[in-house]
């Protein structure tokens, strides 16, 4: 049996680096710990901090996590993330992924997470994407293994609806000479 999430939040991270100076929060359940003082969690989070990107998020893994490629919940909301860096998409086994409360802005960065098969989970209500039209489809589209958006259930119908909006938008930019999405 695994430990509670290593918890790196409320400790005023500017970046995702300086987690690696801090101690890890304790809640009810005691962390546990191999011979080599790693966590024995597929769970972090950094949530509520000031972090701005997710450069060095490998190493925080590697320096708290017993199997840093075994993470399978990240939370990283509410901080100031603009985008969806690259580093998430090498987390291949990542199930449930909380972005919400940042300040992600292009929708289109949702499109990168499309290589997690796994993931099953994600929160980006409370950025900026929110508010763009068709946010809900287009991320349903982008993350076809997606059973919850923003803590409800995604649907069959939602899923359907999602890949029938981008079939349209498809036909309609090449009738207007658009080459294909790939």
């Amino acid at each position: 049996m695994y430990s509670p999430p290593v918890d790196l939040s409320f400790k005023d991270l500017n970046n995702v680096t300086g987690a690696m100076l801090e101690v890890p929060r304790t809640g009810l359940r005691p962390l546990r710990t191999n011979s080599k003082n790693k966590y024995l969690s597929h769970s972090l989070r950094i949530s509520n901090n000031k972090i701005t990107n997710l450069v060095g998020l490998e190493f925080v893994l590697s320096h708290f996590l017993a199997q840093p490629s075994m993470l399978g919940w990240l939370d990283l909301s509410f901080n100031k993330i603009t985008s969806i860096d690259y580093v998430l998409c090498e987390l291949k086994e990542l199930r449930i992924l909380y972005l919400h409360g940042n300040d992600i802005w292009n929708l289109f960065e949702v499109n990168k997470l499309g290589k997690l098969s796994h993931l099953h989970t994600i929160t980006l209500h409370g950025n900026v994407i929110e508010n763009t039209k068709g946010y809900r489809s287009h991320v349903i589209w982008a993350l076809p293994h997606l059973k919850s958006m923003d803590f409800s259930t995604v649907i069959h119908q939602e899923k359907v609806f999602a890949k029938m909006c981008k079939n349209f938008k498809q036909v309609k930019k090449e009738e207007n000479g658009v080459p294909p999405d790939e």
